[in-house]
């Protein structure tokens, strides 16, 4: 869980296993999307890093946040490891937010339950652009980083289960 001052994007790359040979969806938002294109950049490039092949990162564009529901479910048909779902939604002046943030977050809690292939929640629910900015490669980092090491981590769960 991050905390007020924490960048998102500092961890120890030593303690991320080999990403070779898995199999990576990742599911993004056009809502937002200098937000949730900075996420993916973020989340691709980890990937990459801890060894995973471009070509084993599948990506898929949704119109918004409330549709990464369905698109991350279809991603678990399409026999990867573990699913990204990368959004953004910032408070407006009516309830919509909310309603959005709580069907989102349960839809991809769901999916957990449901089946046997980790969905990752990067969805920022941020009060301002401001802080979305801040925490899509801003001040406190790229959330993208930490959707992909967890996205690793839950690839290699899953095998070992």
């Amino acid at each position: 869980m991050a905390t007020k001052n924490q960048n998102l994007s500092d961890y120890d790359k030593n303690t991320i296993p080999n990403a070779k040979d898995f199999r990576f969806g990742i599911v993004v938002s056009e809502w937002n999307s200098t937000i949730t294109d900075n996420l993916f950049q973020g989340a691709f490039d980890t990937l990459v890093a801890h060894g995973a092949l471009s070509e084993n990162i599948v990506s898929w564009h949704v119109p918004g946040s409330y549709e990464l529901i369905y698109g991350s479910k279809k991603m678990q048909d399409q026999k990867v490891d573990a699913v990204i779902a990368i959004g953004c939604v910032i408070q407006g002046d009516t309830k919509h937010f909310d309603f959005v943030c709580e069907a989102v977050s349960q839809g991809i809690k769901d999916l957990n339950v449901m089946h046997d292939t980790p969905v990752i929640f990067c969805v920022l629910t941020d009060n301002t652009m401001q802080q979305s900015i801040d925490r899509s490669g801003g001040k406190h980092g790229n959330k993208g980083i930490e959707a992909a090491v967890a996205a690793i981590k839950m690839a290699v769960l899953r095998q070992q289960a």
